[in-house]
């Protein structure tokens, strides 16, 4: 059996990178912050719509915890500033 030429060995195309929702959420959020579409654009096709809902929320939820606590506010009073909304 002969080897086959060296123009004939095709390398294997590189497997697609997997990634989680956790990490699509924070590139998804920054690039918004960041209005870079492209980017935004990007994480938000590396998991399913209902996947990057779900890691966004929790990202906002840590989000508010750590605000709140560095702030030493309650975490409603620091969602509804953020959100430019009046005390309740």
């Amino acid at each position: 059996m002969q080897a086959p030429r060296r123009e004939e060995v095709r390398a294997a195309p590189e497997p697609r990178r997997q990634h989680n929702l956790f990490e699509a959420a924070a590139v998804y959020v920054a690039a918004c912050a960041e209005d870079d579409e492209p980017r935004s654009d990007e994480a938000a096709g590396w998991v399913s719509p209902e996947a990057l809902s779900f890691g966004v929320t929790e990202l906002a939820c840590r989000a508010v915890i750590a605000l709140a606590r560095e702030r030493d506010e309650p975490p409603h009073t620091v969602a509804r500033s953020l959100l430019g909304l009046p005390a309740a």
